[in-house]
């Protein structure tokens, strides 16, 4: 199982959004992490990938054992 961080921006931007949302986010990355298949894909042009949950989306980069979430966001605004 990898471990999953968040950044400080990432966090603040899980704390404003509604709570059903937020957790099911969470979830699905601990599901990824624990090897679960979620709804990820790799972002073209980076090294980043993209978890799906409906109209938001979290964008995190993996390295070895971790998984560290850089953003959260709606879809048109996370790709900025």
């Amino acid at each position: 199982m990898k471990a999953v961080t968040y950044t400080r921006s990432a966090i603040k931007a899980l704390r404003k959004m509604p709570a059903k949302d937020r957790d099911a986010i969470m979830d699905k990355m601990a599901n990824y992490a624990a090897g679960g298949i979620e709804d990820v894909k790799a972002l073209q042009g980076s090294d980043l990938f993209r978890l799906r949950h409906g109209n938001w989306r979290a964008v995190f980069e993996q390295d070895g054992t971790v998984i560290a979430i850089l953003k959260v966001a709606k879809r048109g605004e996370v790709y900025r």
